[in-house]
C-alpha cells in the first residue's frame, strides 16, 4: 500500500499501544502485531497489558438496570488515565499531534473512556464505528444491564444521567442485531447507520463514501475508528463474543480500514471483541490473525 502523510500526524511515526483487560489483546502481541507495526514504519510506545485487577467495588449494587456500575466505571476511568497520560506525555504531545492510540480491548464498554482520553488533543474528531451491534442501548432501554451494550448512549449523553458517567459526529457500518430500543435511540437522534442491508444494496464502497460524507464532508476533521471484529461474518472471525451471521466479508472489513488510511486523517484506533477463549485453537488463531491484519490495514 502507497505510503502516505498524515493530516495530523507527524514524522517519525508514533503509536501508543493500549491494551485491555482479557487474553484477547495479548494473543494479538503474541501473534506479532508490534512488530509488524514497526515494519510498516511506526515507532510504537507499547507500555505493557494493562489488567487494572487491583480495582474493586466491594459494595456495588445495581443502579436501575445496571449492573456493577461502580466497578465498571473506576476500570473505565483508569483506562482514561492510562490513555490519556500518553496522549498528553507523547513524544511529539508539544506540538500538539498525536496518534491518540491503538486500544486492543475485549469489551467496547471501554470505549467511552478512550474518547474522553482522545478528546483531550482532538475534541473535534469523527468517530465511525464498526460493529453488528450498535452498543446505544440507555440506563433505560437495556435489557441485560451489562455496560457492553451501552457505552454510545454514554459518549453521546442519551437517556437518565448517571453520576459515575455524568460530544461528537456518529456513523455505524455493520449493523444487524440491534434492539427494539436502539433502533428508536437511533430514529429519535437521527443518528447515521448503514446496516448489512446497505452494504448489499450499494457495495462497501459506497457505503465508505456515503459515511465519509456524513461525519467528515470536507475530508478536514480527525477520525477515530472503533472496530468490532463482530462485524464480521463468523466464518471470517468466530472467536468473539456476540457473533451475528451475515456479517462483512474479509474484504471489506478490510476496505474500511484501507479506505480511512487513506484520508491520512486516522488518529485512534480501537479493535475490540477479539475473545480466544470462545473457539477451539484454530479458530482463535484466524480471528487473531484477521485481527492483526486489520490494524495493518488501517495504519499503511
Amino acid at each position: 500500500m502507497t505510503t502516505l502523510t498524515s493530516k495530523f500526524l507527524p514524522n517519525p511515526k508514533t503509536i501508543a499501544s493500549k491494551l485491555g483487560v482479557d487474553r484477547g489483546p495479548i494473543h494479538l502481541v503474541e501473534a506479532g502485531l508490534i512488530t509488524r507495526l514497526e515494519e510498516l514504519g511506526w515507532h510504537v510506545l507499547f507500555d505493557g497489558h494493562h489488567q487494572f485487577e487491583e480495582i474493586s467495588a466491594a459494595s456495588d449494587p445495581p443502579v436501575g438496570k445496571l449492573k456493577n456500575p461502580r466497578l465498571v466505571s473506576r476500570v473505565c476511568e483508569s483506562v482514561a488515565n492510562a490513555v490519556g497520560t500518553h496522549v498528553r506525555n507523547g513524544p511529539v504531545a508539544g506540538h500538539g499531534y498525536y496518534f491518540g492510540n491503538v486500544e486492543v480491548g475485549p469489551r467496547h464498554s471501554s470505549l467511552r473512556d478512550v474518547n474522553v482520553a482522545r478528546c483531550s488533543s482532538y475534541p473535534d474528531a469523527c468517530v465511525i464505528w464498526v460493529d453488528a451491534h450498535a452498543d446505544i442501548n440507555t440506563a433505560e432501554t437495556t435489557s441485560s444491564g451489562i455496560f457492553t451494550a451501552c457505552p454510545v448512549s454514554f459518549l453521546l449523553g442519551l437517556g437518565e444521567k448517571i453520576p459515575e458517567y455524568a460530544w461528537s459526529v456518529l456513523v455505524y457500518i455493520g449493523l444487524r442485531d440491534l434492539d427494539a430500543g436502539e433502533k428508536r435511540i437511533l430514529r429519535e437522534n437521527n443518528i447515521k447507520a448503514f446496516s448489512m442491508h446497505e452494504v448489499d444494496k450499494y457495495g462497501i464502497g459506497r457505503v465508505m463514501d456515503m459515511a465519509l460524507d456524513h461525519v467528515n464532508p470536507n475530508r478536514d476533521l480527525p477520525i477515530h475508528l472503533s472496530f468490532d471484529v463482530d462485524a464480521l461474518d463468523p466464518s471470517v472471525a468466530p472467536s468473539t463474543g456476540t457473533p451475528v451471521r451475515g456479517g462483512l466479508t474479509f474484504r471489506e472489513g478490510h476496505y474500511i480500514c484501507e479506505v480511512i488510511y487513506e484520508t491520512g486523517l486516522l488518529v485512534a484506533l480501537d479493535l475490540m471483541e477479539v475473545n480466544p477463549s470462545l473457539a477451539d485453537p484454530e479458530s482463535v488463531r484466524q480471528t487473531v490473525a484477521v485481527g492483526c491484519s486489520l490494524v495493518c490495514h488501517c495504519t499503511g
